[in-house]
Formats: C-alpha cells, structure tokens, sequence
C-alpha cells in the first residue's frame, strides 16, 4: 500500500497526546516498531549483517544490486534517547535498496542512560569502523534523520578537531542542531507540527545534557537566571547544537526539513551558516511537511529520493564498470561468426512452477554484480575485440520458438548473454566468446540461489559452484588461464580430415534439439562394464551411428573418411584455475572405417585409451603455447583488427571444423543445495550447432538422468535414428522428447 500525506496527517492527530506525555521505555518501543515497519519496505533487496563493534550493536545493509562502491553511515533519531538497532536498520534498508549502496546503521548509546557526548563517541567508532573495513573517507556519507541528523554535523566537528578528513557529503534529514530550542518556527509551528511540541524536545535535550527529564515545567536547573544561562551554554556546546558551531570545512551538505515542523528554523538555520561559512549545501522545504517526512516514503515525494539518489552520485561516484581483453580461446569467436551462426551455447532449468519472472528479473539484477567477466558487451578496438561490463542486467526475455537462435552482432555489442523464460523453464544463452559450460554453470545455478532467495524467501548457503553475490570476484575468477598455464613447446595443428553430415538446411534458420533421456544407473553400469568413462561411452555409440550414415552414402570402404568427435577438456581439473572465463581446450579421438567395423565396445576402448594420451598436462601445456604464441606474436599485435579477423576466420575454415564430425560435451554430475534442489525438476545443457556442420550434443546429469541433447540445424533426423537404433541394440532404454515440426 502506497501511503499519502492525508493519510499520515490523519493517524498523527490521533496520536500526537501519545508522543507529547510518552515515557522513554515507550518511545523507544514505539521506534522499534517503526523500524519493523520500514524495513519490509526493502526487504527483498538487501542483505543484513548484524555485528557489534566496542559493545556498540551494528548493522551492515548491502544491496543486492550495488551500484556505488561506497558506504553511508546512518546515525538514527530519537532525540538521543530512543532508537535502537532495529529501528536503525528501518530506513538504512530504504536507502540501501533505493540508492543501491551499502549503509552501516548504528544503535549509540542513550540518554539518559548515557549522557552528552556518548552519543557523538559512539558515532565516531562506527566511522573508524569503516576506515578499518577498507572505506576511505571519499567514500563514506554521513546521513541521519532528526537527532541523528545533527550528530552527522558534530561527528564532522570532531573529526575537524582531530586534524581528520572530513566524509564525502552529508545527508541530514530535519536536522535537530539547536537543543535550545530557540528558533522563531517553534512558535510559529507550534499548531502545524504533527508530532512535535517543544516541551517533548526540551525533555529531550535535558536527558541528553544531564541525564534526566526535568518536570515541574521544566524549572529544576533554571530556577535564576544564572542557571538559565549556565543551561544555555551548556546545550550551546558545538558538538551538542552544531548551529552555534564554527562550520568551516563542512563537507557538502543536502538537507530535507518540513514547513509545518517546528524545527524548521534548525534546518535552514544550518543551511544558511554552512552557505556563510564557505561550505556547500542544498536544502529543501517539504510543503505541508511534518518532521523527518521523508522517513514515510510517501508516493507524493519520490522526488526526494532522487534527490537523495543524484546527491550521492555526485559525491561518489558509480562504480566503474570493468573492461577486459578476451581470453585466448575467445578471440576466435567473434572473427569466426558468419551471417546466420553465432557461437551460442544453453543451459537451463526446469522448475516445480511456472516461473515468477518479476522475482526472476530481481534475481538477474543481483546476479549480474557478481560476474564482471560474463554479464559483458562485446567491444570493438583497434587491435583487439574486449568485453565491458553492462552496467545493468538485461531485461528477462520470453523463450523462442526454438533454442539458440541467432544472437545478432548488434545485440552481443548490447549485452553478450540472455535470460529466457518458458512456463516452468529458465534459460541461460550465452555468445561463448564470455565463458565456457564450466563457468555458465556457476553463473546459472547462482542465478537460481537468488531466484530461489526471491521467491520462496528461502536461505540457501553458496556452496559447490554457487557464488556469493556479495564478495567481490577475485583477480583468479577473472585471468586468463591460458596465459597462465601456457608450456614452453609448440604442438603442431596437424591432424586428419573428419567425415561430414550433411543434409537439408533449415531455410528460416529453426533448430531442432531432441533430448534423449537416461537412468544414470544404468549407463555409469554399462561405462564401468566396457571399463570406461561415461564420455567415451557416448561417444562410441555416436560415431557408430555416424558410421552406419557414412556406409550408406559411402560404399567404397576406401573412400570412407576418418569418423572423430570433438570433446572439450575442463582444464580446471588439471591446473589448479578458478577462472569463470573460457579454459577448455578439446581433444578428437576417433575411429577410422577404413580398418573395418567395431563394435561399441572396440570404439569405447579405443576413444579410452586416445584421450588418455591426448589429454595430459605436458600435451595440453603444449597446444595451449601455440594458441598462447600466435597471439603474442609481434605482428598479430601490430596487425589492425580487420585484417585479424581475416586471418582468424581462414584459419578457423581450415581446422576448426573440420577435424571432428561433430563435438560431445560432458559437464558431468549437476548439483544443487537442498533449498533449490527441492524446486528443480530436470537441468539442460545445450550446445549451438557449428558454423558449417549440422549437429551438436551436450550432456548434463542431474539427480537420477542423464540428458542428453542433440542439436541440428537441417530437416532429416540422420543422426537420431542411428542413435537411437545403436541404443536398442545395446538394450538402452531411453526417453526421447523433441521440438521437431
């Protein structure tokens, strides 16, 4: 419910006897209550991360969608003597998920528990606080609402007296910095005011001075007119009553005060000495305004807020967006596009209901934070093609007629990755120059833990390939491992000519993808019968089929061509990278016709025993200082882009497809934590076909099946039958489902 003006003018008339005559033990109940209730405002938006520091409690509330790298310290109010950590955290939560930055509340200690100038100590070990965290003071606002809003102006006073660096700006909300109360407005507004009266504040201002009320109309320290004057310098003192204060060297300030508030003359009081003093301030009047409106986030004055939103922009600025070379593998892929292919891959999930796509988009907006290497915009230099991070996540799309369909150039120069929705399916495609399946796993199953968080207000702990979307990456999410790992030998490129399907193009560019379901039970049996991997398993069984296709278009067994699959090598498993970008390299075993028939079992143990000697850390060491030395020859350096990508697509025609008929890629065993695991029915993972051959397959486990997915871009299902026939032969059962037409 959205509230109005009216409204709250209406339920503080009924209230006003409460506020004036309250004891402390109430008000401060009545502020935590307050607190509750501001702080389901933004719920959903942030995190909090309760601490203490010196016995002071604390709070850090970080956005789920950051956009600035630095901090607010809200200093709440309550006329020194009510407030604590709850109610500190109500409006803390507003900020942090209205100006998407972190904001550290405090709960300082009260009067008349604690006495002048308790309250100003406690506000400075929160702002050591964070200095000790790493902020500098250019990054640190200070901000508060009433008595918490002129703590903002004494905290400064004290860190001037010390010789310190002041904060970036402050942010003060009908500011309280004249406990004499001797501003004109108390008596003007003294009929407008909602939820003031200068006796309460004059309660206030004598617990917070001497550490108790004084009753009998207020005449227990001013019975003479010396103690009259004794108790005016005292609340007078500059870190008491900011408005008697010397404010030169005050940082940059923005100030809200109401017009019917009685302490109006507080407000503009301090704006104007700030303006004399030399230092920068903004203030503006809420018309009809009560004290602190702004704490009520009505609709009429969003326009606050952004003011608020520009001011902290202003004094810190938004965090810088990163930009990076591509990685070594990546480089190929946007020299090697053609006008209907692009490099694409998919994974997905597949939940228990439809999709919430609100709840979805909340999600992706966190998410995208976190990956600075993959939420990216393909750019254009002059030597090279680099990724940016996009500055916010893209809009959540609605699922194609059919998966992987082209990703044009202008959009990959937009954002490089897409989120689809589907009934009770969320997709992920990713332009696969960004990362390889290892790293858009992680980025999917995050994405899910945020959705899940979102939705279903469940905690789910990051745990096996579930980032925390509140640490920073670090340098070794964001290398590039080729550079890294790259051997001291070149390997040659050198390698036979692989059979081609063929068949007849789809001519609108529609994509056929089949999945073949699979008890994972009954395959991981089979693979430890034939004594090998899952990978070579299939892989045998596909290029029997294809071999069963090449023997009907091929009939001289000496005309036939070598039958080879590509496999990407998780080089993570080798080296010890945790890069989210591209580090696989591939490897072709095969079978060749021309020596005779084999059976799957011949071609499993052959595929075996061929990965075992291509895929070794001295081998791959060695391909990947070819790639690694091409790129750092001088004259690739020097060569101007246009000219690369020539080059890199001839060199991409001669071996890049045609070594292999067609890749198998195994992500292996998914998992999920308990708390998602219970809302995802089935995981895929599948792979675009290539630039001039008709099919690929991908392969992911999860929970009980095994899916396998064969994608293609011509009419005739040659691969799928053979496939199929093959898995009869061998007593498979399997479950076929498809988007054929």
């Amino acid at each position: 419910m959205k509230l109005s003006g009216n409204f709250v003018r209406a339920n503080f008339k009924l209230l006003k006897p409460l506020f004036n005559e309250s004891a402390p033990e109430n008000e401060r109940k009545s502020m935590t209550t307050l607190g509750k209730l501001l702080s389901r405002m933004g719920k959903s938006k942030v995190d909090v991360s309760d601490l203490t520091v010196n016995g002071l409690p604390m709070a850090m509330v970080s956005p789920k969608d950051e956009l600035s790298r630095g901090v607010i310290l809200y200093l709440h109010g309550g006329g020194y003597s009510g407030g604590d950590i709850t109610y500190a955290k109500g409006f803390s939560t507003v900020l942090a998920s209205k100006m998407g930055i972190k904001v550290l509340a405090v709960e300082y200690r009260l009067a008349p528990e604690h006495i002048f100038p308790a309250a100003v100590d406690d506000c400075l070990t929160a702002y050591e606080h964070l200095l000790s965290l790493g902020y500098s003071p250019e990054e640190i606002l200070l901000a508060g609402e009433s008595a918490g809003g002129g703590l903002c102006y004494s905290l400064c006073l004290k860190l001037r007296e010390a010789g310190r660096k002041m904060p970036a700006g402050i942010i003060a909300i009908s500011p309280w910095t004249d406990l004499t109360v001797s501003g004109k407005s108390y008596e003007e507004n003294k009929r407008n005011d909602l939820s003031m009266k200068i006796g309460r504040l004059t309660r206030f201002a004598d617990r917070y001075i001497y550490g108790k009320d004084t009753p009998n109309g207020n005449k227990e320290f001013r019975s003479t007119e010396e103690d009259i004057l004794k108790d005016r310098e005292l609340k007078q003192h500059p870190l008491a009553s900011p408005l008697f204060a010397d404010l030169t060297g005050m940082p940059p300030s923005i100030i809200f005060v109401g017009e019917h508030e009685i302490m109006r003359d507080d407000a503009l009081g301090i704006h104007a000495k700030l303006l004399k003093q030399g230092a920068e301030s903004h203030i503006y009047i809420g018309k009809k305004k009560w004290h602190a409106y702004i704490l009520y986030c009505l609709y009429e004055d969003r326009e606050d807020f952004n003011r608020i939103a520009r001011f902290v922009k202003s004094r810190i600025p938004a965090r810088k967006l990163r930009w990076m070379s591509l990685d070594n593998a990546a480089k190929i892929y946007p020299a090697a596009r053609r006008r209907n292919w692009t490099n694409v891959f998919r994974l997905s999930a597949t939940l228990t209901e439809d999709v919430d796509k609100d709840a979805l988009q909340r999600a992706l907006d966190i998410t995208v934070r976190r990956f600075p290497s993959i939420a990216v915009r393909l750019k254009t230099g002059m030597f090279w093609y680099y990724i940016e991070e996009i500055p916010k996540a893209p809009d959540i799309m609605d699922e194609k007629p059919y998966p992987l369909s082209r990703m044009f150039f202008d959009d990959i120069r937009k954002c490089a990755l897409r989120v689809l929705v589907y009934q009770k399916r969320i997709a992920v495609e990713f332009f696969h120059a960004l990362t390889d399946g290892n790293g858009g796993l992680i980025f999917l199953k995050t994405l899910l833990c945020e959705y899940v968080k979102e939705k279903y207000k469940e905690n789910v702990t990051p745990w096996d390939g579930i980032l925390n979307v509140l640490d920073e990456p670090t340098p070794e999410e964001l290398e590039d491992s080729f550079l890294k790992y790259s051997g001291g030998v070149k390997a040659t490129r050198a390698d036979t000519t692989a059979f081609k399907l063929t068949g007849t193009r789809e001519l609108d560019g529609y994509v056929t993808n089949t999945t073949f379901i699979f008890d994972s039970a009954d395959i991981i049996k089979m693979a430890k019968e034939m004594k090998v991997t899952v990978t070579s398993l299939f892989s045998a069984i596909m290029l029997t089929a294809a071999a069963r296709i090449q023997e009907k278009k091929v009939r001289n067994i000496n005309r036939r061509k070598p039958l080879k699959i590509l496999i990407p090598v998780n080089l993570r498993k080798m080296f010890p990278s945790c890069s989210l970008r591209n580090f696989v390299l591939y490897v072709t075993p095969g079978i060749d016709p021309r020596y005779g028939e084999y059976t799957v079992q011949e071609a499993a143990t052959l595929i075996q025993s061929q990965m075992a000697i291509m895929n070794t850390p001295k081998q791959m060491r060695a391909r990947i200082a070819k790639n690694v030395g091409d790129e750092k020859a001088l004259i690739i350096k020097l060569m101007p882009l246009f000219i690369k990508n020539l080059a890199m697509k001839m060199v991409f025609n001669a071996v890049g497809e045609r070594k292999s008929c067609f890749a198998l890629s195994n992500l292996g065993v998914c998992t999920l934590p308990p708390e998602i695991d219970k809302y995802v029915t089935k995981m895929g993972f599948v792979l675009g076909v290539q630039a001039k051959a008709p099919y690929n397959t991908g392969l992911i486990t999860y929970k009980d099946k095994m899916y396998l997915n064969f994608v293609r871009n011509i009419k005739e299902p040659l691969l799928e039958r053979e496939f199929y026939q093959v898995l009869k032969e061998l007593n498979i059962k399997t479950v076929a489902e498809s988007n054929s037409r």
